[in-house]
């Protein structure tokens, strides 16, 4: 019943993303939190860091790895990412005729603190652990993802009428069926939002040698709960996401321009030239120099 009331929105969306998008996803210049991406074949996998993203996918399929946890998702449903998260994603079915059409937009912790604070009305904490979830859309969320996609035509209204139809799609998803997962990312006291703390931290010094008494310290748990609240969100232990994190901005810096592998290697943390290739080439698929020329020749991949 479902699927038969959101077939033509579907296909009024579907027609939007083919119009807009574009096989690199970058952020759209009329709207920075969104992203459109189109695909006309399946993707090899491809390594990035998400932002808090709510994603869903018109036509086609997905596919996402976060560690050991593989999620797919295909037309009429979307995922929610809570966390900045190390994620391995592939478009999984995409054709000529029938090509993948995404929808990615940015989840900004700001925003659904404060829908929250004007909805004025506590909510039950029952969020489930896994960083990441996927369900199936409803029309009550993708009729504003259509409206503000519709912007794109009347571009005179965007600064008007954009911010309101945002505000809308954040408060569809703070109500709907993963809302406990989403309201946990605007508020300051909540577990997601004390591993969100460790995850920056990581980030912002992952060249260091990474201490745990120091990340439950940031996040405000004791050792054995962040242990454990850090692997059910992220899936992996603290030193997996900050090898992780390495390999990703060793990534960034091949792929802007090439540079000595082994002095990358040293930069973002590595002791050690061969193992930083063996981790580089295990979690990438090839060795360090070879990615990065292919990186900076154009052949990538996208990832909404």
């Amino acid at each position: 019943m479902m699927a038969s009331r959101i077939d033509a929105p579907l296909a009024e969306l579907q027609r939007l993303i083919a119009r807009h998008g574009s096989p690199d996803a970058a952020p759209l210049a009329a709207l920075p939190n969104v992203r459109l991406v189109t695909a006309t074949a399946p993707t090899r996998p491809f390594a990035y860091v998400s932002d808090p993203t709510f994603a869903l996918v018109a036509q086609g399929k997905k596919r996402m790895g976060l560690g050991e946890k593989i999620f797919e998702y295909g037309a009429g449903r979307y995922l929610i990412i809570p966390v900045e998260l190390p994620l391995d994603a592939r478009v999984a079915e995409a054709t000529q005729d029938l090509p993948f059409l995404g929808f990615g937009f940015r989840l900004r912790p700001e925003a659904i603190a404060t829908l929250l604070l004007d909805a004025g009305r506590a909510y039950p904490d029952n969020a489930q652990s896994a960083g990441i979830a996927v369900s199936a859309l409803g029309h009550d969320l993708i009729d504003p993802v259509i409206r503000l996609l519709r912007l794109l035509d009347q571009p005179d209204d965007i600064p008007v009428l954009a911010p309101v139809v945002e505000r809308e799609i954040v408060w569809r998803l703070i109500t709907g069926e993963q809302g406990a997962m989403v309201r946990q990312i605007g508020l300051a006291d909540s577990r997601m939002t004390q591993i969100s703390r460790a995850i920056r931290w990581i980030r912002n010094h992952y060249a260091e040698a990474l201490r745990v008494e120091k990340l439950a310290g940031v996040a405000g748990m004791s050792v054995t709960s962040f242990h454990r609240h850090f692997r059910d969100v992220t899936s992996m232990t603290p030193i997996q996401y900050q090898k992780q994190i390495r390999l990703q901005a060793a990534r960034s810096r091949l792929m802007s321009a090439p540079e000595d592998v082994a002095q990358v290697g040293f930069a973002v943390g590595y002791d050690s030239p061969s193992q930083f290739s063996r981790e580089y080439r295990r979690l990438f698929g090839y060795p360090p120099a070879q990615d990065g020329k292919r990186l900076r020749d154009g052949h990538g991949g996208a990832v909404y």
